[in-house]
């Protein structure tokens, strides 16, 4: 546990990368597997992540990021985008994952069903998607805790214009809306923050305990 600590102390988000280091395939995987086993309300994951390593894709990407350099200069930018079609079909979808996943009759996952279906299917459209924009911030932490322990350098980022990311990587027609994104790879050594020391409220202000 110390030494996870210190992976935390360790990580900053990274403004400048090293464009010459690339985060190999091997630790992409595990990146993504770490969100893909992220929790999220009910197991439903509402939400998807396109990772982009083609740099003509991130170069056309990067003014719509008000041309931050970390989208061209890591090896790897990451686009959270939350589905802003959460309907009965998607519950159904789930239902039968549950059902064949753990080889079950679905009729096991009716409570589960019916608690989807009297919460989220009862949201309003502006309160669905401000529930699975939360989800994918889930998975976005879980991801930064996974990369500082690889020690592979994140830059979690919504210093950008979402519409413009949605039109040019054709999200609308998915059902998707970015709403975060992080690059990945590893840090320059003239990064001069990586230098500064990590500022955070104390426990004592953070923490209440009753």
């Amino acid at each position: 546990m110390n030494n996870y600590i210190e992976k935390l102390h360790w990580r900053y988000a990274t403004k400048k990368f090293n464009p010459e280091k690339e985060v190999s395939e091997e630790d992409l995987e595990t990146l993504l597997e770490a969100i893909r086993l992220s929790a999220s309300s009910y197991g439903l994951q509402p939400y998807e992540v396109i990772v982009i390593k083609d740099p003509e894709v991130r170069a056309k990407l990067k003014p719509a990021a008000f041309s931050q350099p970390q989208i061209t200069d890591a090896s790897y930018l990451l686009v959270f985008a939350y589905n802003t079609n959460v309907d009965q079909a998607y519950v159904d979808k789930f239902i039968k994952s549950n059902a064949d996943i753990r080889n079950k009759p679905e009729d096991e996952f009716k409570g589960l069903k019916d608690m989807i279906e009297n919460s989220v299917l009862t949201f309003s459209e502006k309160k669905k998607e401000e529930w699975a924009a939360r989800q994918a911030y889930i998975a976005l932490g879980n991801l930064l805790s996974a990369a500082a322990h690889l020690e592979i350098d994140a830059c979690p980022m919504e210093g950008f214009n979402p519409e413009e990311f949605d039109d040019l990587l054709d999200l609308k027609s998915k059902n998707l809306k970015s709403v975060a994104l992080t690059t990945l790879g590893y840090r320059s050594g003239d990064d001069q923050l990586q230098k500064e020391k990590k500022v955070r409220k104390s426990k004592d202000e953070l923490f209440t305990r009753i």
